[in-house]
């Protein structure tokens, strides 16, 4: 595994386990996910760019568009909670209580 792999992989595993266990505010998860989104995002350009083919060049973008819907729908709903809730702690947010 080269270098570049390794942290591009490693920087995914960062992110998740963020995700998995320091779950206080809703801010923190968005955070994660976009952190794990970016180092997708990173190694399949690099991955396209190595294959150097036209078929991979858009995958990445793609994929960024992508992230960049599920970053807004993610604030939608930071800002939606925080104005209902008055907080963006997770602990507060119950599923059950609608």
């Amino acid at each position: 595994m080269t270098p570049v792999h390794f942290s591009f992989s490693s920087a995914f595993t960062l992110g998740l386990m963020g995700l998995a266990f320091h779950r206080t505010h809703l801010l923190s998860a968005l955070l994660c996910l976009e952190g794990m989104m970016l180092s997708l995002f990173i190694a399949l350009a690099l991955w396209a760019m190595q294959f150097e083919s036209t078929a991979f060049s858009t995958a990445p973008m793609l994929l960024l568009a992508f992230s960049a819907c599920e970053a807004s729908a993610g604030l939608a709903l930071l800002v939606a909670t925080a104005r209902t809730h008055g907080t963006d702690r997770l602990q507060n947010l119950n599923l059950l209580q609608c």
